[in-house]
């Protein structure tokens, strides 16, 4: 077996250490033993973007916010499903993750960074939700583990009834909420019902080929 070479660490603000590896033409990216992300496991979080797009309907010009870069994955695909008019605006904590999509990982990242319909926020999420206002056609959460936490204590807050009050806000009428996690959560679920969204659950596999392990994806439109 191919060993894995450490080629990057990042700190995340009020959280720990994420570690960038590479084994043969695969990159991971860990935090203490728990793999976050794999560039061979790409299936849930394109599902995100793509299914997300497909309830978005046929909106001209779409505003969709992403919170968390992440390999990528989520952006490419809505980049794909979405017209030239689109704008997609991506909040992402760690700067070091921006700088390993355009270094070690640029064949990954295609260049979608560099696409006129993207807009990179070096920033928390919570405060790209919290100061807008009626401006977003859609939300997409790929954040953390999901509604469990894991990278840090701050991510709850995105997922508490505070959050999901201050995501209603920042979406336009018949606006969506999509948010990813690895498992279920009921009373998440629960939480995003009583904030006044309808809400679908979906379960997805991890991967593209329709194998792997299922995730969950919340999608909660706001009533118009």
């Amino acid at each position: 077996m191919i060993p894995r070479e450490l080629i990057g660490t990042a700190r995340i603000p009020g959280g720990d250490e994420l570690r960038l590896f590479r084994r043969g033409g695969d990159f991971m990216i860990v935090l203490d033993r728990n793999e976050l992300m794999n560039s061979r496991v790409s299936g849930s979080e394109e599902a995100l973007a793509v299914m997300t797009c497909e309830r978005l309907g046929t909106r001209q010009a779409p505003h969709l916010l992403i919170g968390g870069y992440g390999m990528g994955f989520t952006l490419r695909a809505a980049l794909a499903a979405l017209g030239a008019k689109a704008q997609l605006t991506v909040a992402e904590l760690v700067p070091e993750i921006i700088e390993w999509a355009r270094g070690p990982m640029v064949d990954l990242t295609a260049g979608c960074l560099d696409d006129q319909r993207v807009r990179i926020v070096i920033g928390d999420v919570v405060t790209a939700i919290a100061q807008a206002e009626g401006i977003y056609d859609a939300i997409l959460l790929d954040v953390d583990n999901g509604p469990d936490g894991l990278t840090r204590e701050k991510n709850d807050r995105l997922y508490s009834a505070r959050g999901m009050a201050e995501a209603k806000s920042a979406l336009k009428p018949g606006g969506i909420l999509a948010v990813w996690s690895a498992a279920p959560d009921e009373a998440f679920a629960r939480r995003v019902s009583e904030a006044g969204f309808e809400v679908e659950e979906v379960a997805v596999r991890a991967r593209a080929n329709g194998k792997g392990p299922r995730h969950v994806i919340w999608f909660a439109r706001k009533p118009k």
